[in-house]
């Protein structure tokens, strides 16, 4: 490695706002199996269209009607 670098044409990351986090949650079997549905039928996976869906939720800042019984 170099003792410095020259980082005056440096550009800043285009997809830095974009990364991504792994995580372990807990989904229901039947909503698996509904975006699975829906994976099939647009040719994207399945978890991508998870992340597409909580993402537009969190965009249009989507609040959630829960009832409990």
């Amino acid at each position: 490695m170099r003792k410095e670098y020259d980082f005056t044409n440096a550009k800043p990351n285009p997809y830095a706002k974009k990364l991504r986090q792994q995580i372990s949650i807990r989904i229901d079997v039947d909503t698996i199996a509904y975006f699975k549905k829906k994976a099939e039928e647009t040719g994207i996976p399945y978890q991508n269209l998870i992340n597409l869906y909580l993402t537009d939720c969190a965009a249009r800042s989507k609040n959630i009607n829960v009832t409990w019984r």
